[in-house]
């Protein structure tokens, strides 16, 4: 299997999912700012007494390549506590997604991205998005989804991140 492996790009229907979370404005090249946000939250939630009901997550409300995105690291709780300082309750919402799964170090998760949105394209499928004169796009919900726990694989190479991207009703 090459580095960088995809499983096929796949119409998923999801249920709404409760989730806690942290948002900032960040600079992809300055994306560690939230990232390094996830310890926290889950540290949090065990203080809580909480346990997570999936994996990490980034939620971008807004994708900006070559400004500020306003992202959210989030985690799934089956119910969720009261809010707490930042730290922030939500909801990821039901509906239809297009999903796809990447193999390999999240530095190339462009990749995978561009595949997902020329396959929903070829199938005449159109996202929850609108983007503003600007370029920036405004996302109904986007979701990168980390599966590997980086305590058990710490080879980033080895990672899978799903990526669920809503759909337009």
């Amino acid at each position: 299997m090459s580095e960088i492996a995809h499983q096929h790009p796949a119409v998923v229907e999801r249920p709404e999912q409760t989730y806690v979370a942290v948002r900032r404005s960040v600079r992809m090249d300055g994306f560690a700012v939230i990232a390094d946000r996830l310890p926290e939250i889950f540290g949090w939630l065990a203080a809580q007494g909480t346990a997570p009901a999936g994996p990490p997550f980034f939620r971008f409300r807004t994708v900006d390549m070559a400004g500020e995105s306003d992202v959210e690291a989030g985690v799934p709780v089956g119910s969720a506590p009261a809010p707490e300082g930042d730290i922030a309750v939500g909801t990821l919402p039901a509906g239809r997604y297009g999903t796809l799964t990447h193999h390999g170090h999240p530095d190339k998760l462009f990749d995978a991205i561009t595949r997902l949105r020329a396959w929903a394209a070829e199938h005449g499928l159109e996202w929850e998005m609108t983007a503003g004169p600007d370029g920036v796009e405004h996302w109904g919900c986007r979701v990168e989804s980390y599966l590997t726990d980086p305590r058990v694989e710490p080879d980033m190479d080895r990672w899978e991140t799903e990526l669920a991207f809503r759909l337009a009703d």
